[in-house]
């Protein structure tokens, strides 16, 4: 439901590299979070949520495609209580 990408991004990679490494070592396999592009589920009219049985897929040009299965979670609180 949401599409987007690094040209939509306010700051650029290489910006968000130099500021981060000014304060903290970034290792190899660092994974940087920036956000969520429009279209977030909860802010739609109405509320868009994912549920068991969707696919979340996220794509990097030119490195590949990761899909996760979206399934119902059972025996455990989910608020880590």
């Amino acid at each position: 439901m949401q599409e987007g990408n690094t040209d939509d991004m306010i700051f650029d990679i290489p910006t968000l590299i130099e500021f981060l490494s000014a304060s903290t070592v970034l290792n190899s396999g660092t994974v940087i979070l920036t956000g969520t592009p429009h279209g977030v589920g909860f802010a739609r009219t109405p509320p868009v949520y994912l549920q068991p049985g969707d696919e979340v897929t996220v794509e990097i040009e030119g490195v590949g495609r990761l899909t996760n299965p979206v399934i119902e979670e059972t025996g455990h609180d989910v608020h880590g209580d």
